[in-house]
């Protein structure tokens, strides 16, 4: 019994997560006619909705961050959908970033590894709920966002 309701609760996140994202996404986003008064084909809207979607956490280094920063990784984790899985202290569906900063020192193979795990997801290391993929976050905001985490090791 408790297995089906993790998944349902992990399923249930994930989508308040998501839902965020689409709000803030679609009140950007301009109206659904052409400047003729005519409605834009379905296939348009979508491909328009497709496109921002994807810009999460891709952006360039913002005016200001420097590259490596770790204030950088915490802007785009603040962008993307990380927080609706884990938490900066305390294990949510995932682990703690702290928990993720003890366990691995910050090394650029750790980097590298987990920013792998950012992009293409993981499982087994933390349990079995696996990791999503994230496939529309670069390589280099990956890191960004690995070098922000692994900075809160307690010291």
């Amino acid at each position: 019994m408790k297995k089906p309701l993790f998944i349902l609760s992990l399923a249930l996140a994930m989508f308040a997560a998501c839902t965020q994202n689409n709000k803030s996404e679609t009140a950007e986003s301009d109206s659904d006619t052409t400047e003729f008064g005519e409605l834009k084909s379905a296939s348009a809207q979508q491909s328009s909705v497709d496109t921002n979607l994807n810009k999460i956490g891709t952006d360039p280094t913002p005016t200001g961050a420097a590259t490596g920063s770790s204030n950088n990784g915490e802007m785009l984790i603040s962008k993307s959908d990380c927080m609706g899985c884990h938490k900066v202290n305390e294990k949510l569906v995932g682990p703690a970033y702290q928990e993720i900063a003890a366990k691995y020192e910050a090394t650029e193979a750790n980097k590298n590894l987990l920013a792998n795990k950012i992009v293409n997801g993981g499982s087994g290391v933390w349990g079995e709920i696996p990791m999503a993929p994230h496939p529309s976050i670069s390589q280099g905001d990956a890191k960004e966002m690995v070098s922000y985490i692994l900075s809160l090791k307690s010291k």
